[in-house]
C-alpha cells in the first residue's frame, strides 16, 4: 500500500488537484476547505456564509432558472449581468423605444417594466437525504421505475415543505453522479421587473471578439426589482398593486476595491459541469463539441447578414444570436483546451491508477470495469455525433421546425371530434420569414452533408428534397414555410382529420421526430449502463481519495468557490488582474474597424474623463455556465464585482480545472455605479444601494 499512495501523491500533483478549486455546497462545506479560505483573506465567520441571519447566502438568488444574481438593496434591487437580462430588454424593445440600442432607467416605481416568465429563487435550505433514497429497493429498480420513485419522493418531500409554508418548493437532485441525493428549499419571486440597463454596446461591448478573451472592458450588468405581495412580503403573481420586496439580507455594495493576491468569493448557480468524467467520455464531448461547432457557424452567417440588413430583425435575434454564439465559442476553445493540455491522456493515465487501486483493495469488483466502459462509449459516440446534428439543427433554429415538432410531441389540443385542433399563437414578433426559411434550408443542406448513415436522413430528403425539388434543400424550406397551415396566422391543424398528414410542415415534422425517436432509442440502450459506469468510477474517486474534501458536479444548485485576484502567465507574458478605462477608449477608437467595439460617441467622452476607473478583473474562482451574474465577495461579503466569462484557457473546465490558467472574469461595481451615475444619472438607485 505504501507504493500505491507514493504514486498516488504523485499523481494528483500531476492533476493539479487543489483544495481551493471546486464550487462547494455551503451546509456541509469542509472544515479544510474553510481554513483555506481564511489562509486566503476570509475574515468572518463560517455562519456567516450559511447559518446566520445576516448569512450572505440569503442575499445570492437563481435569476430565472439560467443564471444568477444578488440582492442590493433593502427594496429588493437585484444585479445580475446584462447577458442575463438580453431576452427581457430585448422583450421591452421596439424601433421606436429601442432598449437594447439606448439603453433604459426607470426614474420611479411605475416605470418599472414587468416581465414574463422570469422569478428569483432564494434557496432557505439544503440537506442530504441519500438515506432515504440509496435503499436495497431503489438499486434494484430499473431506471424507469428509480425516475418514477425520485419524482414520487420529491412531491412527498414538497408536500411535507408546503405544508410548514406554502410558499416553498423543494428540489431532490443526485449528487457525486448519483452516489448522493441532496434536498434543498427554495423560495421563488415571480413578479420581477426591470429597472436599468445601460446600451448593449457597453453592456456586450466587445462581442464575440472579446469574448472568453482576457483583458476584457465589458460592463455586464442589468438591475431588475423583486416585488411582493403588499401584505405578506411574500411571493405574488404580478400585480399592479405588489410592492418592492424586502429581504431578509441583502449585500453591501464596496467602492474600495482590491488588489493583486486579495481574497475573493463567488456564490451563485454553475449549470453543469463533468469533472468526474471518464476519458472516454471526454473523448465523446470533442465529438459533441465538433458538431456544435460546426453547425452554429454556418447557422450564425446566416442570421448575421439578416440582422445587419435590418434593425427590426437584429431586434428579434439579438438575444438568440447571443445564446447560439456563446457556446459556438465555447464548445472551439474547449476542444482547444483538451488538446493543449492532454486532457484526455491525463484522464487515462488516472484510470490506471484507479484501475490498480481496485485491483488491490476489490472495491466494487465486479462493477466499475474500464474495458467493458470503453466498449459501451465505442457504440454510442457514432450515434450521438448524428444525434447532435439533429439537434443544433432542428433544435430551436426556426418556428416551422419548433411548430412541426410540437404537433406531434407537447403540444395539446382543444375541442372535441373532427373540430379537435391544435392552435398556435402569433408571436411573429420573435422570429423573421426571411431569416428563418433560410436557416431551415441552411440546416437541411448542413445535415445531409454531415450524417451520412442514411437511417438518420429523415424520409423527406428522398421523398420530397430530392424527388420534387431537384436536391434543393432551400426550394423545400420555401415551400414549407409558403405552403404548411403552420406558419399562417392564427394558425390550426386538425389532428383528427385526413388532411391532417397531408399539412407539408406536418408530415416534415413527423419525420423529424421519427428519426429523433430512432436516435434516442439508441442513446437510452447503451446510456444506462454508461451512466452506471461512471457512477462506480466516481464512487472510487471519492473512496480512494477519502482523506481529501471532494466538491459535487454543478448541477444548477447553489455553490460558493474561493480564490484570489489574481492574474496568469501565457507564454511567458503576464496578463495583469486588472484592466482600466484608457484601454477601453483604446478600443472603443477602433470602432470603425472593429464593430464589437462601436460605441455611441458619448460614451467615449465618458470613458476619457474615467481616468485610471477600474473595469474588470480576474480572480481564480471556478466558473462554468449558469454562474454568470454571481456576485463576487472580498473577505468581508462586500460586492466588489459580478462574474460574468471566464479566459479562453478555462474552457476545458467544465471538465477540469487548470488552477494555473483557469481564470474568472469579473466585473467592478465601481465600474457599475460609474455608469449608473454618470450615464444614467441613477441618482435614486445609487442611494439605494447605499442604504444599511
Amino acid at each position: 500500500m505504501k507504493k500505491t499512495l507514493v504514486t498516488l501523491t504523485a499523481l494528483l500533483a500531476s492533476m493539479n488537484i487543489s483544495a481551493d478549486e471546486g464550487m462547494w455546497t455551503l451546509y456541509n462545506l469542509p472544515q479544510a476547505v474553510y481554513e483555506q479560505m481564511k489562509g486566503y483573506g476570509y475574515e468572518l465567520p463560517y455562519d456567516k456564509l450559511y447559518k446566520a441571519d445576516d448569512a450572505i447566502m440569503k442575499s445570492v438568488v437563481n435569476f430565472s432558472g439560467y443564471c444568477s444574481g444578488v440582492v442590493v438593496s433593502p427594496d429588493g434591487l437585484v444585479f445580475t449581468n446584462h447577458h442575463c437580462g438580453f431576452e427581457a430588454i430585448r422583450s421591452h424593445s421596439t424601433v421606436e423605444h429601442d432598449y437594447m440600442l439606448n439603453g433604459f432607467y426607470a426614474k420611479s416605481y411605475e416605470e418599472e417594466l414587468p416581465n414574463k416568465d422570469m422569478f428569483v429563487s432564494f434557496m432557505v435550505e439544503q440537506k442530504d437525504v441519500t438515506d432515504r433514497v440509496l435503499t436495497p429497493e431503489f438499486e434494484a429498480m430499473d431506471t424507469h421505475a428509480q425516475y418514477a420513485y425520485l419524482d414520487s419522493l420529491e412531491n412527498a418531500m414538497s408536500k411535507e415543505v408546503k405544508a410548514k409554508d406554502s410558499t416553498l418548493r423543494l428540489e431532490l437532485k443526485a449528487f457525486y453522479e448519483g452516489n448522493s441525493y441532496y434536498a434543498t428549499t427554495y423560495r421563488d419571486f415571480t413578479d420581477l421587473r426591470l429597472v436599468f440597463t445601460i446600451p448593449k454596446s457597453m453592456g456586450k461591448f466587445g462581442g464575440e471578439t472579446d469574448n472568453w478573451m482576457w483583458p476584457r472592458q465589458t460592463c455586464d450588468f442589468s438591475v431588475f426589482r423583486i416585488y411582493a405581495d403588499p401584505e405578506t412580503n411574500g411571493p405574488a403573481e404580478y400585480s399592479e398593486r405588489n410592492v418592492p420586496y424586502h429581504p431578509e439580507h441583502w449585500a453591501q455594495v464596496s467602492q474600495e476595491g482590491y488588489q493583486e493576491g486579495d481574497f475573493s468569493m463567488t456564490m451563485g448557480y454553475p449549470g453543469s459541469t463533468s469533472r468526474y468524467l471518464s476519458s472516454y467520455g471526454i473523448e465523446e464531448r470533442y465529438v459533441q463539441n465538433a458538431v456544435r461547432a460546426q453547425v452554429r457557424g454556418v447557422k450564425q452567417q446566416v442570421m448575421k447578414r439578416h440582422m445587419d440588413a435590418s434593425e427590426a430583425v437584429r431586434i428579434k435575434y439579438d438575444s438568440k444570436y447571443a445564446q447560439s454564439s456563446n457556446y459556438w465559442k465555447n464548445s472551439i476553445g474547449m476542444n482547444k483546451c483538451i488538446d493543449s493540455i492532454g486532457l484526455i491522456k491525463q484522464k487515462q493515465q488516472f484510470e490506471r491508477q484507479l484501475a490498480e487501486w481496485q485491483q488491490q483493495t476489490g472495491f466494487l469488483k465486479g462493477q466499475l470495469d474500464f474495458q467493458k466502459m470503453e466498449q459501451l462509449y465505442k457504440q454510442r459516440i457514432s450515434v450521438m455525433e448524428a444525434f447532435m446534428n439533429w439537434s443544433e439543427s432542428f433544435g430551436r433554429n426556426d418556428e416551422l421546425s419548433v411548430r412541426a415538432r410540437r404537433v406531434h410531441n407537447g403540444a395539446t389540443p382543444v375541442g372535441h371530434g373532427k373540430r379537435q385542433h391544435i392552435a398556435f399563437k402569433d408571436n411573429s414578433d420573435t422570429w423573421d420569414y426571411d431569416t428563418d426559411r433560410e436557416i431551415l434550408g441552411t440546416m437541411l443542406k448542413n445535415y445531409r452533408e454531415h450524417v451520412k448513415d442514411k437511417k438518420y436522413l429523415p424520409a423527406f430528403y428522398t421523398e420530397m428534397i430530392d424527388k420534387k425539388y431537384g436536391g434543393d434543400c432551400q426550394a423545400y424550406a420555401d415551400a414549407l414555410y409558403k405552403k404548411s397551415k403552420l406558419m399562417k396566422k392564427k394558425a390550426r391543424v386538425y389532428p383528427n382529420k385526413k388532411s391532417f398528414m397531408k399539412d407539408m410542415g406536418v408530415s416534415y415534422g413527423y419525420q423529424l421526430t421519427e428519426v429523433l425517436m430512432t436516435l434516442r432509442t439508441e442513446i437510452e440502450d447503451i446510456s444506462d449502463s454508461i451512466d452506471a459506469q461512471e457512477r462506480y468510477l466516481c464512487a472510487a474517486k471519492l473512496r480512494m481519495e477519502q482523506d481529501m474534501p471532494h466538491y459535487s458536479d454543478a448541477n444548477f444548485t447553489m455553490r460558493m468557490s474561493y480564490g484570489q485576484v489574481k492574474e496568469y502567465n501565457l507564454g511567458g507574458q503576464p496578463s495583469g488582474y486588472m484592466t482600466k478605462a484608457p484601454s477601453l477608449v483604446a478600443k472603443m477608437k477602433t470602432g470603425d474597424k472593429v464593430e464589437d467595439y462601436r460605441v455611441q460617441p458619448e460614451m467615449i467622452t465618458l470613458m476619457e474623463n474615467a481616468g485610471q476607473m477600474p473595469l474588470c478583473f480576474l480572480t481564480t474562482n471556478d466558473i462554468t455556465g449558469g454562474n454568470s451574474g454571481s456576485p463576487m465577495f472580498d473577505g468581508k461579503n462586500r460586492l466588489i464585482g459580478l462574474a460574468f466569462d471566464g479566459n479562453w484557457d478555462s474552457l476545458s473546465s467544465d471538465i477540469f480545472f487548470d488552477s494555473k490558467l483557469a481564470r474568472c472574469i469579473g466585473v467592478d461595481m465601481r465600474y457599475v455605479t460609474f455608469m449608473m451615475d454618470k450615464w444614467g444619472h441613477a441618482d435614486r438607485l445609487i442611494r439605494e444601494i447605499n442604504k444599511k
